[in-house]
């Protein structure tokens, strides 16, 4: 859509200020102005205030020459993880903030945009094309990145930069026994990358998810022995039926530490390997949380106050099976008022040899404070927490990974009028009914996806309402 070139104004500067400032002239730097001289002394002080306006101003957006380093002097691809099937081979590496500026010759953190640098190595006799969508949803052209930094350069340089950025940039396709490597222009993570690699060929799709450690922040799921918490022996595959069954026998709710008060619904059930629960998630913008410690309970505060974003606030804690989620993903909008967070937890069940994931999902809708949790801050949810579980379960279908799916009997109904309560008093209704969602990294059009054939969802919440609801409303 075309801009409209805003309206000028009347300058309200009274007309015999303008007539006295009529002594000075000014000098263009950039898209900032400073003064250049006075001749009046009465006029030092405020002539001074402009100047450190500007000079600001001037500073924010004056860089050194253009002048990047060979990427080959960056070390950066020493830290790089490879995965590879018996055609391709995929590394990627992630630089560090000074490693990137140092290969860009600008300082993209600070735009937070952050290159992955990504080579395939095609052994094959067919051509590959690898998807840059998949890589990050809301990635940055190199043209795009280029013009959020060159701010300060003249316009040899400008042009000089846009092209360093394009020739560094992955190019496609990738032809038989062949490799290509490049760069991709993605939004700023913290504490952990999760690049998820999708390359397509004539008939035949392939799939690599990388987990990038980024130091700098506590992500919660690192400190979960996920290997230590079960015995060999408590371990269990189980059949279709089996699995039903051993679900609908889970406990209805999370609880708070001790166990003697019911919070939030469970009300989702994941069945894959953790790299295809992660990847999945990721495709869809789901971030993981920062572990609660002090500065991370800081930086939530602030971003409650001040309404900034802050992706990565950590998810307060709820529990199942004795100890609170082993890993967290929530998805941000607007700013902390507004998320969704999901908890899950592993636990001892196998099916077709893949973990199942007992998870709790809700939709954050606001930032209260309260005395019932630490840190003093929790978000309160959407009452339809039927909604955010079908919100997660639409995000699963469009990154095509889903090959089964079904419900099973759950917390039980809960009506809008006779809600129940979690544990900050938040009122919640529910079909009472958990989402079951067998995952499948081979990529499954929603066509292909079958049913487990177990509950049917009831239909209340989308208009129904109970006896006492009907009652009210007459």
């Amino acid at each position: 859509m075309a801009r409209t070139r805003p309206r000028k104004r009347r300058s309200r500067f009274p007309a015999t200020l303008l007539s006295r400032m009529k002594g000075y002239h000014f000098t263009q730097n950039d898209s900032c102005s400073r003064i250049a001289g006075t001749t009046n002394p009465l006029w030092t002080i405020p002539v001074l205030l402009l100047v450190a306006l500007f000079a600001g101003c001037a500073t924010t957006y004056t860089t050194s020459p253009f002048s990047p380093k060979s990427i080959n002097e960056v070390r950066f691809r020493d830290r790089s993880q490879s995965k590879y099937d018996n055609d391709v081979r995929v590394t990627i590496a992630v630089p560090t903030a000074e490693e990137t500026e140092a290969i860009f010759g600008a300082n993209l953190a600070g735009k937070d945009i952050q290159p992955v640098w990504v080579k395939v190595e095609n052994h094959g006799e067919r051509a590959y094309h690898l998807v840059s969508a998949v890589v990050d949803p809301n990635y940055f052209s190199p043209n795009e990145a280029s013009f959020a930094v060159h701010g300060g350069l003249d316009d040899t340089e400008k042009k000089e930069m846009e092209y360093h950025f394009r020739s560094m940039t992955f190019k496609n396709p990738i032809q038989p026994n062949t490799a290509g490597s490049g760069f991709f222009f993605t939004n700023l993570d913290e504490g952990e990358k999760v690049v998820h690699i999708e390359i397509i060929g004539n008939q035949e799709f392939k799939t690599f998810t990388f987990f990038v450690q980024i130091p700098g922040m506590r992500v919660d799921y690192r400190l979960v022995d996920f290997n230590g918490l079960y015995a060999d022996n408590v371990i269990a595959d189980l059949s279709r039926e089996e699995l039903k069954e051993a679900l609908e026998k889970v406990p209805c709710c999370t609880t708070n530490e001790d166990g003697t008060k019911f919070g939030d619904p469970l009300n989702l059930v994941i069945v894959g390997n953790f790299s295809d629960v992660a990847g999945s998630f990721v495709q869809r913008g789901w971030v993981p949380a920062e572990e609660t410690y002090s500065t991370a309970v800081w930086k939530t505060i602030k971003s409650y106050l001040f309404s900034s974003r802050y992706r990565y606030s950590p998810i307060s804690s709820l529990y199942f099976a004795g100890r609170h989620q082993d890993f967290a993903r929530q998805k941000p909008r607007h700013d902390i008022h507004q998320r969704n967070h999901l908890r899950l937890w592993y636990s001892p069940l196998r099916h077709e040899g893949k973990p199942v994931f007992i998870g709790q999902v809700s939709r954050d809708i606001g930032v209260r404070y309260t005395t019932k949790t630490w840190p003093p801050v929790t978000h309160k949810i959407d009452p339809d927490v039927d909604e955010a579980r079908e919100a997660v379960i639409e995000d699963l279908l469009f990154s095509n990974t889903i090959s089964s799916m079904g419900f099973v009997k759950g917390v039980g109904r809960a009506t809008p009028s006779k809600p129940r309560e979690n544990l900050t008093g938040d009122p919640y209704f529910t079909d009472g009914l958990r989402a079951v969602i067998i995952l499948d990294p081979v990529p499954t059009s929603v066509n292909q996806i079958r049913s487990l054939g177990w509950e049917s969802r009831n239909t209340f919440r989308f208009g129904d309402l109970d006896e006492d609801s009907k009652s009210e409303n007459k």
